[in-house]
């Protein structure tokens, strides 16, 4: 049987994703499952590791690229136990989700609740998993606190919106305008970070105060700025580099802004914090905690407590189009790859 995928030919532009047909399906080998694709997320991270910039990617082209997905047993290999035919299963696996069929290792794949919509299933891996886990794991937020959100009307950004609601957090998001409407729905203040200076509003919203926590996604220099928005003991989470692959920063001032986050604020006594969050290398060191984090975030996916912010739904072919609108941070909330 044939099935579809998506490659990156060579690291570039969104040209290089190439759609490519197999002509028979993946076979499990002993202790992996083979697994029917139905959903494949899509976001800032993938378009770094298209462009070849992630450094925790050591495939080279032609490879699948895909940092999450979400889907059903289709078949299992020997010694499998943890799972049967049919069972919905979900990973967090970097590359390799724009497919329609893959097999992994059965101890790599995620148990999910049956009869959630794909789509939002989906959203539930990289994007909320990354804002619950700095949310709960890397900095616990308490109720009450206020938090500043970079790109919040992202994919994560408006994953910690959602979730920053749920558990009562104060949130001010810097967002373009078109956006502001989103971050409104979640009783976040929006800040127009093309047109106003977000260290000043900051300050005029907390009167002075500053704020419990930041996350930023931007790096390099815009860290600088937010860790001026912090009150004392609060804490400043990087965990991405926007302006990197945007072209509007270059590679030493990345460095030079690594360094401050994790060393040299660490001298200076303000009584404030700072550090780097990456999902995959957490659940590499904390496998338990991922797998409790996702039964959380399903769980309440399926009792109704998220309803993630879909912006489309678009077939496995046209990953190239979605890339280049991620490219040019024209998507509000997560589009999502239908790979059936």
């Amino acid at each position: 049987m044939a099935y579809q995928k998506i490659i990156v030919s060579e690291f570039g532009g969104p040209e290089v994703l190439k759609l490519k047909q197999e002509l028979q399906l993946p076979e499990p080998k002993a202790n992996e499952i083979r697994v029917k694709v139905l959903s494949a997320g899509t976001g800032f991270t993938d378009t770094i590791i298209r462009q070849g910039q992630y450094v925790d990617n050591k495939e080279k082209p032609p490879f699948v690229p895909g940092y999450d997905w979400y889907g059903v047993v289709d078949k299992i290999g020997h010694n499998v136990s943890r799972f049967k035919v049919g069972d919905s299963v979900a990973d967090l696996s970097m590359i390799g989700g724009y497919t329609q069929y893959l097999t992994v290792d059965e101890q790599q794949a995620i148990a999910a609740p049956d009869g959630l919509d794909p789509a939002e299933a989906v959203a539930m891996i990289l994007s909320y998993g990354t804002a619950y886990q700095m949310i709960k794991r890397v900095c616990p937020v308490p109720t009450g606190s206020t938090a500043l959100i970079h790109a919040a009307g992202g994919a994560v950004g408006s994953a910690m919106c959602e979730l920053g609601q749920l558990l009562g957090i104060n949130m001010i998001g810097t967002a373009s305008q078109g956006k502001h409407p989103l971050l409104q729905q979640f009783n976040c203040q929006a800040i127009d970070y093309q047109n106003e200076d977000f260290v000043s509003r900051v300050d005029q919203l907390t009167d002075g105060q500053g704020v419990d926590v930041v996350f930023d996604t931007i790096g390099g220099k815009n860290w600088g700025r937010s860790y001026q928005c912090l009150k004392k003991g609060g804490t400043l989470i990087g965990f991405g580099a926007y302006q990197l692959t945007s072209g509007e920063e270059k590679l030493p001032s990345l460095l030079w802004g690594f360094f401050k986050l994790l060393a040299g604020w660490k001298l200076i006594p303000d009584g404030k914090h700072s550090c780097f969050f990456n999902i995959q290398q957490r659940r590499i060191s904390h496998p338990e905690e991922f797998k409790e984090d996702m039964a959380e975030l399903f769980g309440w996916l399926k009792e109704g407590k998220l309803k993630p912010v879909i912006a489309d739904r678009r077939p496995l072919s046209d990953a190239a189009e979605v890339h280049r609108q991620i490219d040019n941070a024209e998507i509000t909330g997560k589009t999502v790859l239908i790979c059936q």
